[in-house]
């Protein structure tokens, strides 16, 4: 899997987790706030794909790759979001 498909996969399913998730936000956000969240989504994405490499779960390009950088993607954008919640408490 090439390093925009990284890119693509990490950013937008970090960004919609996190645009979905049920909190209340200020009706503007920052566009740190969103880059920030792309950017954690697209390191969650490549970590996972390579730890799953490294452990020997899967090899470059199979389908398992693509749905664990899909779900460590999502989760890292809601636990983004839980802790932004945490923060205005």
């Amino acid at each position: 899997m090439g390093f925009l498909a990284f890119l693509v996969i990490g950013g937008g399913s970090s960004l919609a987790s996190w645009i979905f998730y049920p909190i209340k936000r200020p009706i503007k956000t920052s566009s740190k706030q969103l880059l920030f969240v792309i950017i954690l989504g697209v390191i969650a994405a490549i970590t996972s794909s390579y730890l799953g490499q490294w452990f020997e779960l899967f090899h470059s390009g199979q389908m398992l790759e693509w749905l664990c950088a899909i779900f460590a993607a999502t989760f890292v954008g809601i636990i983004y979001s839980v802790a932004l919640k945490q923060n205005q408490r």
